[in-house]
Formats: C-alpha cells, sequence, structure tokens
C-alpha cells in the first residue's frame, strides 16, 4: 500500500486555491477513480495520465487506485492535474523518491506521450507558490509568464520524463527566476497624428491625470475614436502590483496574457453588440467581462448609443465600487473592475447636430429620446462630458502652426501630477472617497458660493458634486496649484453639461 500527497492550484475567479492531489494505491480491483469534485476534463484525465505513463516506460500499477482533489468542495476543472496525478501514483507505487515533494507545487496538462502541455491561468498559481515558498514544475511555453512574479523558483519541464528525473536526483533541471525588465512605453500611435481640437486634447490629458471617466460628443468622422485609442499613450506605466493584478485577470481569461505588454494599461473596446455577461463577465464557470479585462486600463465604448440600456446599466456597481461579483447557484466569485471609462456617441439620431453644415433636421423630440437611451444615474457617473466638434479642412490638411504635441510630452505632465495625487492620498483623484474628498478638496468661500449656484442652475446630483471636485483637484495638480482655485473649478464645471436640467 501507498500514500503520496502533491501540492497543486485550482481556480477561483483570480485566486489560485491550494489543492493537495491525494493518491492510495492499494490492492483490489484494478481501477483508477478520482473524487473530490472533478468536472469532466478532470475526469478525463485518468485516461490521459494512464497513457503517458505507459509510453514514458513507467509501470501503470495495477491495482486500486484513489485520486482525492482536496478540498472535496472546491470544484476542479480542465487538465492542470495530469502532472500532479501522474507523479502521484508514481510516488504513491515507489517509482520516484518523496523526499521532497513537499517543496514542490506541479501544474500541466499531459499529452497521451507524455509531453506536457501549457494552462491557463499560470500568474495567479506562481503569486501562491512564491508566497508559499514553494518551488513550481510547470510546462516550459509556461515559464515566461511564471516569472513575472519576483521571488518564485520556476523549474520548467517538457516532458514527464525530465520531471521525474528531476525529482529522483539524476538530471536536475536548472531553476529560472530572473525578475522581469522594465519596459518603456512603446506605441505606434501618437497624440501628434490629431490635428486641432486642443480643448478635446485638454480634457484628455485632465482625465489621464485623474483617471476620470469621459464622454464624447460630436458629429462623425470628428477623430473621437482616433482620441480614445490614443490615451493609453498618455497614462502612466503600471506598478508591479497592479501589472500582477491585471495579468492574472488576463491569464485566467480566453484571450491569453501577452508577456510583452505586462506593464501597459489594458485597453478594451467591445463592439455595441456585446451582451451584459459579454461585460461584467459571467457564464456557468465564472470568466472575467470587458471591464475586468479593462482593470486598472481604460474600458472605450463608441456609439454608446447603439448599446441596448439594460447592457449599459450594469456598469453602474462597478464604476462605483471597482468590482463585480458574479453570483450563481452553487458559487460566487469577485473580479476587480476598476477601469476609466471612456465613451463615445453622436449627439442626435442623424449625427450632426450642431454641426456646421446644418445637416441636421432632427426634432427636439428625437434628439430627446435619442440622449434618453443613456440613463441618467450612468451620465452622473461620467465625470467629463466633451463637445467634439469638426475641425477646418486647413487645419486637418496643414496641422497645428506651431507643431502638435506628442504623446510623451504630455505624458510627462500627466505622471507628475498623478505622483502628485499618490503622494497626497495613495490613490488616483478619481478613487477618493467622500471623506477624502473633504480633507483635500478645500475650497475658499467664493469657491463653495460658485459650486452651489451651479448646483442650483443646472440641477447636479450630489454625486455630481464630489466628482466636480475630484476633477477641480485633478486640474489644480497639472497647474502644480497647492489648492483649488476659481478657475481650477470654473473648468471642471464646465465639464458637466449632458446632465443639466436647465
Amino acid at each position: 500500500m501507498g500514500l503520496a500527497v502533491i501540492f497543486s492550484r485550482g481556480r477561483s475567479g483570480i485566486n489560485a486555491p491550494l489543492v493537495m492531489v491525494e493518491v492510495h494505491v492499494a490492492n483490489g480491483l484494478p481501477g483508477l477513480n478520482i473524487v473530490g469534485l472533478p468536472e469532466t476534463a478532470v475526469k478525463e484525465s485518468k485516461d490521459r495520465v494512464r497513457g503517458a505513463l505507459l509510453n514514458s516506460q513507467f509501470t501503470f500499477p495495477a491495482q486500486r487506485i484513489i485520486v482525492n482533489l482536496a478540498p472535496a468542495d472546491l470544484p476542479k476543472e480542465g487538465g492542470r492535474f495530469d502532472l500532479a496525478i501522474a507523479l502521484g501514483i508514481l510516488a504513491a507505487s515507489g517509482q520516484i523518491p518523496t523526499d521532497h515533494l513537499k517543496d514542490y507545487e506541479c501544474i500541466g496538462e499531459l499529452s497521451l506521450g507524455g509531453e506536457l502541455r501549457p494552462i491557463k491561468g499560470v500568474l495567479p498559481i506562481a503569486i501562491q507558490a512564491r508566497n508559499e515558498h514553494r518551488k513550481l514544475i510547470l510546462p516550459r511555453e509556461n515559464s515566461a509568464e511564471a516569472l513575472l512574479v519576483k521571488g518564485v523558483e520556476i523549474v520548467p519541464a517538457s516532458h514527464l520524463l525530465e520531471v521525474c528525473a528531476h525529482l529522483s536526483g539524476q538530471t536536475l533541471i536548472p531553476s529560472e527566476y530572473p525578475a522581469p525588465e522594465q519596459q518603456i512605453a512603446d506605441y505606434d500611435i501618437d497624440f501628434s497624428d490629431v490635428h486641432g481640437q486642443f480643448h478635446v486634447k485638454r480634457a484628455f490629458e485632465i482625465a489621464a491625470a485623474g483617471a476620470h471617466n469621459l464622454i464624447m460628443l460630436g458629429p462623425p468622422g470628428t477623430g473621437k475614436s482616433m482620441l480614445a485609442v490614443r490615451l493609453p499613450t498618455i497614462l502612466p506605466l503600471l506598478t508591479e502590483a497592479q501589472a500582477q493584478e491585471t495579468s492574472a485577470i488576463a491569464s485566467i481569461s480566453d484571450q491569453g496574457l501577452k508577456v510583452s505588454d505586462w506593464l501597459k494599461p489594458p485597453y478594451r473596446a467591445p463592439h455595441h453588440t456585446a451582451s451584459a455577461v459579454a461585460l461584467v463577465g459571467g457564464g456557468n464557470n465564472p470568466k472575467p467581462g470587458e471591464i475586468s479585462l479593462a482593470h486598472n486600463g481604460t474600458l472605450f465604448l463608441d456609439e454608446l448609443s447603439e448599446f441596448d440600456r439594460k447592457v449599459l446599466d450594469v456598469l453602474r456597481e462597478p464604476l462605483e465600487t471597482g468590482h463585480i461579483t458574479i453570483s450563481r447557484a452553487a458559487r460566487q466569485v469577485d473580479f476587480p473592475a476598476r477601469f476609466q471609462l471612456i465613451a463615445a456617441m453622436n449627439p442626435c439620431p442623424c449625427g450632426y447636430l450642431g454641426d456646421a453644415s446644418g445637416r441636421c433636421h432632427c426634432t427636439s423630440e428625437q434628439i430627446a429620446r435619442y440622449r434618453a437611451k443613456i440613463s441618467g444615474p450612468l451620465l452622473d457617473r461620467i465625470d467629463m462630458h466633451l463637445e467634439v466638434p469638426r475641425i477646418a479642412h486647413e487645419v486637418l490638411r496643414k496641422g497645428a502652426m506651431g507643431g502638435e504635441e506628442s504623446s510623451a510630452t504630455i505624458r510627462v505632465r500627466v505622471i507628475d501630477a498623478r505622483n502628485i495625487a499618490l503622494a497626497r492620498s495613495g490613490k488616483a483623484n478619481s478613487a477618493l472617497t467622500a471623506k477624502e474628498v473633504k480633507q483635500y478638496c478645500v475650497l475658499s468661500e467664493a469657491g463653495h458660493q460658485l459650486l452651489e449656484k451651479a448646483m442650483t442652475k443646472f440641477g447636479l446630483s450630489h454625486r455630481a458634486y464630489h466628482r466636480i471636485l475630484k476633477l477641480a483637484l485633478t486640474i489644480a495638480d497639472l497647474d502644480h496649484a497647492d489648492h483649488i482655485a476659481i478657475k481650477h473649478l470654473s473648468e471642471a464645471i464646465s465639464y458637466r453639461k449632458l446632465d443639466r436640467s436647465a
């Protein structure tokens, strides 16, 4: 009789809970049973493991084998436990030593020939292995992603035989644990590509400095999408902690993780036909949606009025809380979702309201019905409402006489302002709580009177009150001012247009 325990990792949201693979080999009718709430792919591992062991010239015990995946109440999915089950059978049957198994965590899918195949969600596993001070044995194709985590010792392997030779001390696999190098943001696009639109660029600079939400209104072809896609080029790179959290979400998703871009803020632009589940996440086995894939980055919704209103309204809670909880009958999963919302829409059904061409013939009722597709509570959560007019052909042809500012130039100012905010409160201004707004957004008596007058005249909500103060603080930070002046407050108020009642 033999018993072996191998450490592995499951998946729950972006977390990687510990799974102990307990293998018991005893006399009895030959067979392999897997218990511990395995899903279909896990149950099928018995055939993959049997083929891998036999084709690797190991003996598959002709005994009763029981594999327990503990804890028993955690659903197990995928082929990630194949390697751990195979090693457990070999250890329990005495074909490999068990002396050092407690020092390792093992993940990987096996082919029938014994080759190790990559799996999804390696980054959260590497973080937990580092925290538990264990070495991580994994498929070689997954090693680049795992090495984004500083301090973890990686043992990459291509075949089951390599792993067994390593554990037996015959041929050691060199461990890998270099820290990732800091990268410089490299983009093929630049803000200098956008001619004119100086007040729009100013608004984007403010939005980037404070991570504020922004909506643009303008006729077709005025550059709304062109501006939005260039926002990441003026944003600061992610910190290592932010990058690990964001990359963990990408790692468990179907899109996977691009290691070379892991420090860049994510940018997501779903089509207007996207469903509510596509935006916030879901499914029987909950997966992250677009708002979580945009965590610590930008979510761009073009043609906002074409989205289903019910789909847009699911964004209201994540915009406030910074996370989304997906509940199912059997489980509940929480995904982070602190993103910067950038939206664009036409001002009316035909798209040409306010255009100098005079082509718009929409009635006031049609315009009101068109804009009503965007609910008031959602607009209330968007800090900046911006009009993007058509520019003159001469500007488009020649550009600005003094030259257009590059993204690198704007990014310097954005980073300076963001650093001021981080030194003051440890977070971007848009994330300030009501208590912190009261502490840091101090106004003069004239400032209070101006804001109260705007609240009364335009029918602004209390939420809009706090968002104006946060926006004014960001404008003051860009100005390197030590307090919010009237000019900063006036500019912040000027960006609240769509939710005015008068």
